[in-house]
């Protein structure tokens, strides 16, 4: 299994819903072999319910951890990001070398203007790929589309060339 980040990442709450909904879980586990999800990410989960597929997935895998903020760091509360992106870049900031899995804009440039490391449910596609877990990204991309994720299809193209598609 190949580790992209020593920590494990930490992840946010609409990463996790695209994958679960376009059934791309298991890609997170193929890059980490463990993946935070704080408290208040979970939370967020829990609220769409016992029935929601998303909910499901994280009870039932043992690889998606869910760690305890205790507050919300002066930095990250002047980005004035919701909840769970404001619980996963205080966890990054707090732990050096964490890399922060959001698809937020906002969170992405808070995440770069206190120098963590991000990347998104693209970017995971792309990792996937370019690691041969993924004989192709380009149906990936599209069924993360059909699930609810909005990419341009310009940032698609410049992605797909990245990994020679």
């Amino acid at each position: 299994m190949a580790e992209l980040s020593t920590p494990p990442p930490v992840i946010d709450t609409s990463p996790l819903i695209f994958l679960t909904t376009a059934n791309y879980l298991h890609l997170l586990q193929t890059l980490y072999p463990k993946v935070l999800v704080p408290q208040m990410v979970a939370t967020e989960i829990e609220q769409y319910g016992e029935a929601d597929p998303t909910f499901q997935a994280v009870q039932a895998v043992d690889w998606l951890i869910e760690t305890e903020i205790s507050s919300i760091s002066k930095a990250v509360q002047d980005c004035n990001l919701d909840p769970g992106e404001s619980a996963v870049l205080t966890w990054a900031k707090q732990h050096p070398g964490t890399e922060a899995i959001l698809d937020d804009l906002a969170g992405r440039r808070c995440a770069k203007r206190l120098g963590i490391p991000v990347r998104g449910t693209l970017g995971l596609v792309l990792a996937a790929k370019q690691r041969g877990h993924l004989p192709a990204a380009r149906p990936v991309i599209a069924d993360l589309k059909q699930a609810g994720m909005y990419l341009s299809d310009r940032v698609i193209d410049q992605a797909l060339a990245l990994v020679g598609e």
